[in-house]
């Protein structure tokens, strides 16, 4: 894999990865941009009575909403247009966000774009293209994880507007976070307990359990398995674990990562075979990875990918209970949800 690093107008950094060492992808961002985002245009308060930080970022209000096919600032740039990519085309390229929740010393985030094709999805990439995907999120990780004040990374693609997403162009995004989030906060208390209780580890004894049982498995490798887990929130929500227990994604053995195209393609492909609509599956795609400090030693790197359409032509929407109290009503048995997504594999 080769990364260039370079800068765009208004001094962000843009990665480009590539599966060759000949590509030159450092050409110059003409555009006329204003100042940057700095620390002081997003701010982390506490929750006094939940615990949980929370981002105030105002100044997203004005970030760029469903453009046009032709103005998409995540396409390579061309004569009459100049986007966020300067280079005419790329592979994998990865730059600061121009509206960032996170910036300066309350943390970064990052858009990374899976493919210079406005019209693809990330299902319908080779597994060559998926695997300079791997290698991105991982070395970012690496990076944003070695940073002063970051205390987790987070790497993630939403996917259709169902979600809320407001570009079309295949992309995910990558925080660094300078606090630990809410929903692995409650992971890691779990954890303890039961290591305290027991003396074993829970996340490898789930899957364990999920791999004996095999009710709720989807699909699995010789290094992964992907199931829908025993109390899944969504209609359908599988998540992906590695065999071998490993903190994040650079802790990763080059066997599971060479493994992780094949599975993670088919999965998507599944998803996207499930109502037997012409439209793809809306979803949000989710890397859990440990944070940095306390409890990092018990956590295991996974996936956990779920869509908010429950039928065809119907969505789950989080309403009173889950909204308003956290309380997740399913219209799905997770052991139904797994068994069609066996039945939408490919043949």
């Amino acid at each position: 894999m080769k990364r260039t690093s370079t800068r765009l107008a208004d001094g962000r950094e843009i990665l480009y990865y590539d599966t060759g060492d000949g590509a030159a992808r450092a050409f110059p961002d003409t555009r006329p941009l204003g100042a940057r985002a700095t620390a002081s245009t997003s701010e982390v308060r506490r929750d006094p009575l939940l615990g949980d930080s929370v981002v105030i970022a105002s100044h997203r209000q004005d970030r760029t909403y469903h453009p046009p096919a032709d103005a998409c600032p995540l396409c390579p740039s061309t004569e009459g247009h100049a986007s966020e990519i300067p280079a005419p085309d790329y592979e994998v390229a990865v730059f600061e966000n121009r509206f960032p929740s996170l910036a300066g010393e309350t943390g970064r985030c990052e858009v990374i774009c899976f493919t210079p094709d406005h019209l693809t999805s990330f299902a319908q990439l080779d597994e060559e293209r998926a695997a300079l995907v791997m290698a991105a999120w991982t070395d970012r990780t690496a990076e944003l994880s070695a940073r002063d004040g970051v205390r987790q990374v987070y790497c993630f693609e939403n996917r259709g507007t169902e979600i809320g997403v407001t570009l079309a162009h295949p992309h995910g995004q990558i925080y660094a976070f300078p606090f630990v989030t809410p929903r692995t906060t409650r992971m890691l208390a779990t954890v303890a307990g039961h290591r305290a209780r027991t003396g074993g580890n829970l996340f490898e004894e789930v899957l364990a359990a999920e791999r004996a049982d095999g009710s709720r498995v989807v699909l699995a490798g010789e290094h992964w398995t992907a199931f829908v887990p025993y109390a899944a929130r969504w209609p359908y929500e599988v998540h992906l674990h590695p065999h071998h227990r490993v903190p994040d994604l650079p802790a990763l053995g080059d066997a599971a990562r060479a493994e992780f195209p094949r599975i993670y393609l088919e999965l998507l492909r599944r998803f996207d075979r499930l109502f037997g609509r012409t439209d793809p599956t809306p979803y949000i795609s989710a890397w859990h990875q440990a944070p940095l400090g306390e409890g990092r030693e018990d956590f295991a790197l996974h996936l956990e990918l779920f869509t908010v359409r429950r039928t065809a032509d119907k969505l789950k929407y989080l309403a009173g209970t889950e909204s308003g109290m956290e309380a997740y009503m399913n219209d799905v048995r997770p052991e139904d949800a797994a068994a069609r997504l066996r039945e939408v594999a490919t043949p």
